[in-house]
């Protein structure tokens, strides 16, 4: 569970918290450093699932800052999203956008969809591996049960 500092999409809960399950002896270094980014990948699907459910059909997403920098991330949130995940060449994602809006206020671009298009560019689109993809959703809705489980222990 990856609420360090609680939760708010979708269960808007200051209260949550982090935690572990299923762990054994034979957990490694590796196991946890992998559960983390799992639980944040299924943390950011699970908003994806509330736009999904008010009929917005995402199709692709963009990842910046510490997310973008490692294949392996890219590549997980691919398959758990089960979506194209486009790298833009420039990962400071929220000065970038804070500067473009900036650069629509003075009339510099007419639009927010003007501004990005001149300014965003991509450098890789990663797409989901069908086999992994069917793997983590098996697992997502395994994680989908934790919370409901767990939410009474949140003091």
């Amino acid at each position: 569970m990856p609420y360090l500092m609680g939760e708010r999409s979708p269960y808007n809960n200051p209260s949550a918290r982090a935690a572990f399950i299923g762990m054994s002896m034979d957990s490694s270094r590796t196991d946890m450093i992998q559960a983390v980014m799992e639980g944040i990948s299924f943390g950011i699907r699970d908003s994806f699932e509330v736009a999904r459910d008010l009929g917005i059909d995402v199709k692709r997403t963009r990842i910046c800052g510490g997310g973008s920098k490692g294949d392996l991330a890219k590549k997980m949130m691919a398959a758990i999203l089960n979506i194209e995940v486009d790298v833009p060449e420039n990962e400071q994602g929220p000065s970038m956008g804070g500067a473009m809006l900036a650069a629509v206020a003075c009339g510099e671009y007419a639009s927010v969809k003007e501004a990005c298009d001149k300014i965003v560019k991509i450098s890789k689109t990663v797409s989901p591996d069908p086999a992994i993809a069917a793997r983590y959703e098996e697992k997502y809705k395994r994680y989908r049960q934790l919370y409901p489980l767990l939410k009474d222990w949140y003091i």
